[in-house]
């Protein structure tokens, strides 16, 4: 079992000092669903929804949400982002997937930030059709990959 970082002398919380760690390529990938009725993805899909587009909008809501995740996560480092990638699927009629990539060459590793990103897109999924499908639900979150820094390559599964 790894020694607990976060906890300072007198057993408190702390934001762990990362000073003495390389700099390094870090990438990290992580996913969420959303499971709606079949009509709401039909109509999210042909841009049908009354707020709008929903996957530009949620695009760019988990862009911005990736770049705040240190005001959101108290112990999460405040971090320049190289890059911020979200991608959407549908693998049936009634599951929208959400898939955010983040880059950073930094001291450490983004995997709050594509969590943050995944969740917040989803979110703002949810808000911009909650007036058709109140139903909806954001499922199956979870870091897919990450890659650089001191723990190395990480694959959800393996």
């Amino acid at each position: 079992m790894d020694k607990l970082t976060h906890f300072n002398q007198q057993g408190r919380a702390k934001m762990v000092d990362v000073s003495e760690k390389a700099i390094t390529a870090r990438t990290a990938t992580a996913t969420v669903t959303v499971v709606m009725q079949p009509e709401t993805l039909r109509r999210i899909k042909a841009g049908q929804i009354k707020k709008g587009d929903v996957l530009a909008v949620a695009q760019t809501a988990g862009i911005m949400a990736a770049k705040k995740t240190s005001e959101l996560i108290p112990m999460c480092h405040l971090l320049p982002l190289d890059g911020v990638d979200i991608d959407f699927s549908d693998d049936d009629d009634t599951s929208l997937t959400i898939k955010a990539t983040v880059k950073v060459t930094n001291r450490t590793g983004v995997e709050m930030e594509a969590l943050t990103a995944c969740q917040v897109a989803a979110l703002t999924v949810y808000d911009m059709c909650k007036a058709m499908d109140r139903g909806m639900q954001i499922t199956a979150g979870h870091l897919v990959e990450k890659k650089g820094g001191k723990s190395g390559h990480f694959t959800y599964g393996n």
